[in-house]
């Protein structure tokens, strides 16, 4: 079965690849692996983004793709995969169109996770991290013992810049703007499956699963 995993930040993408590439026997292919993979490996696709990364500047699509293309053509995927991170917009899902051609397969399913705006703020908004050791906590779903305080080491609690209201909302805007023209282009192709990413996290692999079953991927 050949998936992509499509969601706003702050969806549960990164977990729910886990658990439902695990029920499915088939490897979960993240795109922030495939980078770090390539950077830590010295690959020349992985020199050249560095180059980029480290002047602070986006990665080049055709730098992202080439990344994409060679981890698509190892052994691992040859039976199905679930691909978490790309395509982020339509160009680029007509390029994974190509690519899956060249080795004769196409894609089962595109699943999309969706949860409401306010929801993905409370998630993203809610998130402090500790300055020593990086452990993070929700002040409303699992919020420390004394406030600013964590748990773990007693070191100062703080919100990271990219966890700030105003940047989640930026990012939702952006992910909205890529991403529903995308959602339109598996949808019209009836390769799309929506479901709901609220709730426990095993509620939401339990939902995946049934609704990947009924549509029959």
């Amino acid at each position: 079965m050949r998936i992509v995993l499509v969601g706003p930040p702050g969806a549960g993408k990164g977990t729910q690849a886990q658990y439902i590439a695990a029920n499915l026997s088939i490897p979960a292919v993240s795109t922030g692996d495939i980078f770090r993979a390539n950077v830590s490996q010295g690959t020349p696709l992985g020199r050249e983004a560095k180059t980029y990364m480290d002047a602070g500047n986006l990665v080049p699509d055709e730098v992202t793709i080439g990344m994409v293309r060679e981890r698509l053509a190892q052994p691992d995927v040859a039976g199905g995969f679930l691909l978490d991170g790309f395509p982020r917009n339509t160009a680029q899902a007509k390029v994974l169109d190509e690519i899956l051609a060249e080795n004769d397969t196409e894609l089962d399913v595109v699943l999309e996770l969706k949860v409401e705006d306010s929801e993905i703020i409370q998630r993203i908004s809610g998130r402090r991290q500790c300055r020593a050791n990086g452990h993070v906590c929700h002040i409303l779903t699992d919020a420390p013992k004394v406030a600013g305080i964590c748990d773990e080491c007693g070191s100062e609690l703080y919100q990271r810049d990219d966890d700030r209201e105003e940047t989640v909302r930026h990012r939702l805007d952006v992910y909205k703007e890529q991403t529903e023209p995308l959602v339109g282009y598996y949808s019209e192709r009836n390769l799309l499956l929506q479901i709901q990413a609220t709730g426990p996290v095993k509620e939401v692999t339990e939902r995946a699963m049934t609704a990947l079953r009924e549509f029959g991927a």
